[in-house]
């Protein structure tokens, strides 16, 4: 009889089917799938009866999930658009961190914990989830609002912030294992962590920045998608393996640096599109191994300390970055959707508390709260956009008013809609509007989106298979809608439901094979055009044109 003990790919297809499940059961909720990823790891792990994963396994692909996070974080990290709203952000970020940090300290003091388990335990309670609040923010369509770029602005600090904390803890740890810190051993031991992530700091931007963008274009150039798609893994995972050998920096650290000098790379929007489906994949195994290692019964052993690091985190939280934005000048409105956004925590906060746990400066309890804290405060935050969005009209008519922000209205009747602002689309929307066509362009990049208004297109940012999203560009005025996006699943949700929309719609569709083509037609397409069929049309087109002169160059 063959051997089936495979606990890695046990592990894998349990942890991912059990993710799947409860992750499907969260959506449906209308709640984060997030949720379900870290109660399918609750349901696996060794406090609850039945399977149990294998906790080592799941913890080394738990780390590559942190490689490709941090990557992802990197290669969205703007200096500019940073800069725009850092006069708020960053300040804000700061102080706001500090509140919830002295918070989480003042906990951890009163449940006996020691000054090093509340400096970590305040640090793991005073950052947002990146996953959770862009989320947030997309659903509301306030992403390119001005209260959504201060909340991006307001997480990137923080992100950042955390990458230094992740610097730091180990040397903490490293010169206080003795239990009294000296003054003397704890600065040599800083100074050398410094000059480790300086000197690595220092190879990334004067070879990295040169060498990674480099074998990117040369990839990019040999016109293989497979090629790319295993260099832009290989430079995420190999450089974030070569940080920790080489220069005793963290895995997240050296991935984040990875994706930080390639997003200079004009290639870096296409990195980040073929990075997606595998740091999604170990993404959702690392909140299920972040789920293994809570242990549900501290809601029973400790609700008091469930209850006070909820309120840290929800309130607290909240109350510090409302005074803050007020303070700062902004109104009612502004104050309130940053206050939402933040009110909760996520994939850095458990990152912090392993990395506590390991180096044995926080107790595996104070893990559980900020695990019990996370699940709840993001099943909360959509409830708490409910209450805000309920009180905004009276907040309109504030005595400090917000910004103007007039009800978008209707796109005017007979425009033409553009999904997906790509090559494609591009092209097509820029055609258009030369031919004094009115655009509307539905679109999820941020880099596109703002190329499709500098282009003059009035732009709907989100993914058009959402319903609410499609609605907004008011399909019914609508002459005709060029579905540009590649993905033929998403391409057929979108030919499917404008269809319905709109019956005598006209919609032409774009498709990457034979295939593609006969699923978007059944689907109600008035016409799918191939790339290569339509290669070879005008190939031959020009071949057999009439005439034996010899033909002059074609554009």
């Amino acid at each position: 009889m063959p051997d089936h003990s495979t606990p890695l790919i046990a592990t894998i297809v349990v942890g991912l089917g059990l993710a799947f499940a409860f992750g499907l059961a969260a959506q449906r909720l209308r709640i984060s799938p997030l949720v379900g990823y870290l109660l399918a790891g609750v349901a696996v792990g060794p406090f609850t009866p039945g399977f149990v994963a294998n906790a080592a396994l799941a913890s080394e692909l738990a780390e590559i999930g942190v490689i490709l996070l941090m990557f992802a974080v990197g290669l969205h990290f703007s200096w500019r658009d940073l800069v725009s709203v850092g006069a708020i952000a960053i300040p804000g970020a700061i102080v706001q961190i500090a509140v919830a940090s002295v918070l989480g300290l003042g906990l951890a003091m009163l449940l006996g914990w020691g000054l090093a388990a509340g400096m970590v335990f305040g640090l793991a309670l005073s950052v947002a989830s990146t996953v959770v609040l862009v989320r947030a923010l997309q659903e509301r369509r306030l992403m390119d609002t001005e209260r959504g770029r201060i909340a991006v602005g307001w997480l990137v600090v923080e992100d950042l912030a955390m990458v230094l904390a992740l610097v730091l803890l180990p040397a903490l740890a490293g010169a206080t294992m003795a239990g009294a810190v000296a003054p003397g051993n704890l600065l040599v031991t800083l100074g050398l962590t410094f000059g480790k992530v300086a000197l690595f700091g220092v190879v990334m931007l004067v070879v990295g920045r040169r060498a990674i963008p480099a074998l990117l274009h040369y990839v990019a150039h040999t016109g293989s998608r497979e090629l790319f798609r295993l260099a832009v893994y290989v430079i995420a995972l190999g450089v974030a393996f070569g940080a920790a050998k080489l220069f005793g920096v963290s895995f997240a650290l050296g991935a984040f640096f990875a994706g930080m000098v390639l997003s200079e790379s004009k290639l870096s929007q296409r990195a980040a599109e073929e990075a997606l489906p595998l740091r999604d994949a170990f993404a959702v195994l690392f909140f299920v191994s972040v789920g293994m290692l809570f242990d549900p019964t501290v809601l029973l052993r400790d609700p008091l300390g469930v209850i006070a690091t909820v309120l840290i985190i929800v309130v607290g939280k909240s109350v510090a970055a409302y005074g803050i934005v007020r303070a700062f000048g902004h109104g009612h409105r502004t104050a309130l959707t940053i206050s939402a956004s933040l009110a909760q925590i996520g994939e850095f906060s458990f990152i912090l508390a392993g990395l506590g746990v390991a180096l044995n400066m926080l107790p595996p309890e104070g893990r559980d709260l900020v695990l019990a804290g996370a699940i709840l405060s993001i099943l909360v935050n959509p409830l708490l956009f409910l209450v805000i969005e309920k009180k905004l009209p009276a907040a309109a008519r504030s005595p400090v008013p917000p910004p103007a922000k007039p009800a978008p209205a209707p796109a005017d009747a007979g425009h033409e809609v553009v999904v997906g602002y790509g090559r494609v689309g591009a092209l097509v929307g820029k055609r258009l509007a030369a031919a004094g066509r009115k655009v509307v362009v539905i679109e999820a990049g941020e880099d596109a989106a703002a190329a499709a208004r500098s282009d003059g297109a009035r732009v709907i940012t989100g993914n058009a298979a959402d319903p609410e999203v499609l609605a907004e560009a008011d399909l019914a005025g609508a002459r005709r809608i060029f579905v540009a996006i590649p993905e033929a699943f998403e391409a057929g949700q979108v030919v499917q439901q404008a269809r319905a929309a709109q019956p005598a719609l006209e919609i032409l569709a774009r498709a990457d094979s034979e295939d593609a083509v006969e699923h978007l037609t059944r689907l109600g397409a008035t016409l799918t055009v191939m790339g290569e069929r339509e290669i070879a049309h005008r190939m031959l087109e020009r071949a057999l044109a009439r005439g034996a002169h010899r033909p002059g160059p074609a554009h």
